[in-house]
């Protein structure tokens, strides 16, 4: 395998780990709180999960299909839903952000 091959896949686990986290946290919200969207969030995960599955899939078994200039596309693929991801679970754990304290004057 090539080394932006190696690269997707990687990314493409650290994605999973990410909806796996996204999925635990949902499973708990959805526990609690019963709520449909949360289902919707779940399945949405899911697919995500199913994707980066098939994708990692796909790059070990069938490596000497690929295009070697279709590579760098799917580097910049997973790095932008790594990107998506991180973001999501930011938002999903620490919705609050960072909380400033103004000084009393």
């Amino acid at each position: 395998m090539s080394l932006l091959m190696d690269v997707s896949s990687i990314v493409s686990v650290a994605n999973m780990g990410i909806l796996i986290a996204l999925l635990v946290v949902y499973a708990n919200i959805y526990n609690k709180t019963r709520a449909t969207f949360t289902v919707g969030l779940m399945v949405f995960a899911g697919m995500l999960m199913l994707h980066n599955v098939i994708a990692v899939y796909g790059y070990f078994v069938m490596a000497p299909l690929y295009s070697n200039e279709l590579l760098p596309y799917f580097v910049v693929i997973h790095f932008a839903e790594f990107a998506g991801l991180i973001a999501l679970l930011k938002v999903t754990v620490w919705p609050e952000g960072i909380k400033t304290t103004r000084a009393a004057s």
